[in-house]
């Protein structure tokens, strides 16, 4: 089964409800009437998951369906459409991926034993709590379709056995920028977006995240014995080439220091440890069924060697003008769904009184992370306001005002702390 498609192929990813019948009779059911649906409708919006239009019957057994192009797009348009690519899938529940045991702690329970270190966290896909990170991550346009089109090009290198000798391919993915830009978040979304798309060649997806700061803790010293007890832990899982494997390294500049910016005084264990991920890395490309995804906020600190390992090296900034009025407005229409702000049409209002756009602009500069704790502090703000009601939804231009006020006491309060920091110097 190719992992790849054509530009006007809409890959259509239909939730399933949990149900004690099989993926694929649900599969065969399903498909036609949601082929049907689709082909019929116009204007259908991509990126948005809907519930569509069919019987009862058959909306008990769909949760949402979510309608995709590989190059992004807006609305379905019956003159450029011509192939339905479906994915089927149930997400895994969160309590399904707890207990799993493989990457436990595998001491008596003696604290002072490195045994006790659980060095990574462990996830089947696709997750119950991934289900729409995807969608809401917003970055330049074609940002994510590029690193989703990198993955499954990779994944197409593996399943046609191209002879890495001839034409290199680590299957290694970095990403690097400025804290809170959402790397650790994308690529989690990645892997789930994976899952999704390569369920008819792979059975499970497991979604492996390293955490590099635990193989640094008392134990230190042991630290290379540590990376080696992951990584065999790993190969049982990649062992079975029915799993597709997603290994997460976040700050790998942790795991992955530049070796030639390491003093005399560092512990002779950091360099091992460097040395130790480098041959592990380079022993688990041999498998066809892992992807590695990497972090960084330090990108000039990881190691020469791992950097020229992989495969693509992108960089998340932070977000631009039109990223901005993304992020807000889909959380200015998420607090309309949950009843919280008065349901408005979000361009009417600004195009009479601008104040999105004002608020987009004062905020350009600024992380998704912090974009995205706002409307909790201006919530705060409203409701201890003269103009609050209970029991009364917050109108949309009070509520811009309150995101107003919130950001500009966030940027007073950078102001300060930078402030504080050249008077320590």
């Amino acid at each position: 089964m190719s992992f790849l498609s054509c530009s006007s192929t809409v890959h259509v990813e239909v939730r399933l409800k949990r149900s004690e019948q099989r993926l694929q009779a649900l599969k065969a059911a399903l498909e036609p009437v949601l082929q049907s649906y689709v082909q019929s409708s116009i204007n259908l919006p991509l990126n948005v998951a809907i519930s569509p239009n069919i019987s009862a019957e058959e909306r008990q057994l769909v949760e949402t369906i979510l309608l995709e192009r590989d190059n992004g797009g807006g609305r379905l348009s019956e003159a450029t459409v011509n192939k339905f690519s479906f994915h089927f899938y149930m997400p895994q529940r969160e309590e399904a991926n707890s207990g799993t045991g493989l990457f436990d702690a595998g001491g008596s329970g003696d604290g002072d034993s490195f045994e006790n270190v659980v060095a990574a966290n462990h996830v089947l896909l696709p997750a119950s709590q991934f289900v729409g990170l995807w969608e809401n991550l917003i970055y330049e346009n074609g940002l994510k379709e590029k690193l989703l089109k990198f993955a499954l090009s990779a994944l197409s290198f593996s399943q046609h056995r191209v002879d890495t000798n001839v034409i290199a391919c680590n299957r290694l993915l970095l990403l690097h920028g400025p804290p809170g830009t959402g790397k650790t978040s994308l690529c989690k979304a990645l892997a789930q977006k994976l899952a999704i798309r390569t369920q008819g060649s792979y059975a499970y997806t497991h979604l492996v995240e390293i955490n590099s700061h635990s193989l640094f803790s008392k134990w230190f010293s042991e630290s290379g014995k540590l990376v080696a007890r992951l990584f065999s832990r790993i190969g049982e899982l990649v062992a079975d080439r029915n799993n597709l494997v997603c290994l997460l390294i976040d700050e790998v500049e942790s795991l992955a220091y530049a070796r030639n910016s390491m003093s005399s005084n560092e512990p002779r264990d950091a360099m091992r440890v460097v040395n130790a991920v480098l041959t592990q890395l380079d022993d688990i490309k041999a498998c066809p069924n892992v992807l590695i995804l990497a972090t960084s906020n330090l990108a000039q600190s990881i190691d020469l060697a791992f950097l020229d390992r992989a495969d693509i090296r992108q960089y998340i900034g932070y977000p631009s003008m039109p990223a901005v009025r993304g992020i807000y407005k889909t959380m200015l229409s998420e607090l309309m769904a949950a009843g919280i702000v008065q349901r408005e049409a979000l361009e009417a209002e600004d195009s009479e009184e601008g104040l999105l756009t004002n608020l987009a602009e004062r905020s350009i500069g600024l992380s998704g992370r912090t974009l995205r704790k706002l409307p909790l502090l201006a919530h705060a703000q409203f409701t201890s306001s003269d103009l609050f009601e209970l029991d009364q939804k917050i109108s949309l231009s009070d509520f811009l005002d309150a995101m107003m006020q919130a950001l500009e006491q966030h940027l007073g309060e950078q102001r300060l702390l930078k402030l504080e920091s050249l008077e320590e110097l």
